[in-house]
């Protein structure tokens, strides 16, 4: 889902109703201003989330939203389902119907699900070279032994993928409860990985993604909307100021 760029001249020309020359000389009288400051060049690339402003007037002023959800299990990863109640159900916001999914948890799972309106943020997310790890607590049928922890550790091969897997580290904390982070997300991956020792998977919760944590103030159905610093502090570094 990208996020929609343009060229400032196309963007005044069209929300002006004036033509590329006229908009030139806006520029020019430094009438113009994006996030705060004095825009001259044309060529500027702004997105749905740059705030344009002439001669002190909004031109537009969108707000970007991101929302940590807590999801019970029996609740569908999806914005419409005919059966299950869905994430977006559970949301009581009057922009929830902007939001799309990121990082979503099947029908049996429970824990961090994040929505946003914001489409490069949600993309940088999953880039497979950002190595955003997803961490879970996973209750087992079986009780566990020290040979889980390098088979995580060293990948397992799917041949239906024809692919094997990155390595995860998994720590056990019971004999019936590990925590497994991952950089990746695979169909079914953690219980198909689990499956190689015969071991059923009869809970799985995701606490963290990247450097968020699931709030533990959030009861099993509850959100609230992610800070700028929560935006930012999930990549573990530094990211583009956001609008709360």
């Amino acid at each position: 889902m990208a996020l929609n760029t343009q060229r400032l001249d196309r963007f005044l020309a069209k929300a002006c109703q004036v033509n590329r020359k006229q908009v030139r000389l806006m520029l020019a009288q430094n009438r113009v201003q994006v996030d705060g400051i004095v825009a001259q060049d044309a060529d500027t690339i702004i997105d749905t989330f740059s705030k344009i402003m002439l001669d002190g007037q909004v031109l537009q002023a969108n707000a970007a939203y991101y929302i940590m959800l807590n999801k019970p299990v029996g609740v569908v990863s999806a914005t419409r389902d005919s059966q299950h109640k869905t994430v977006l159900d559970l949301l009581d916001y009057p922009f929830k119907n902007q939001l799309h999914i990121v990082g979503r948890l099947d029908l049996n799972s429970s824990g961090l699900v994040l929505l946003t309106n914001d489409s490069r943020w949600s993309e940088r997310l999953t880039l497979p070279e950002q190595k955003v790890a997803k961490r879970y607590l996973v209750t087992l049928e079986n009780k566990l032994h020290q040979a889980y922890i390098s088979a995580f550790a060293n990948g397992m091969y799917f041949a239906f993928e024809d692919l094997t897997t990155k390595p995860a580290k998994l720590t056990i904390v019971t004999d019936y409860q590990a925590e497994v982070e991952l950089i990746e997300g695979r169909y079914h991956q953690i219980k198909r990985m689990f499956g190689r020792f015969r071991n059923q998977v009869i809970g799985l919760h995701r606490f963290a993604i990247g450097h968020l944590p699931l709030d533990s103030a959030l009861a099993l159905g509850q959100s609230r909307q992610l800070s700028a610093a929560e935006v930012t502090a999930i990549f573990g570094h530094k990211k583009r100021t956001v609008i709360d």
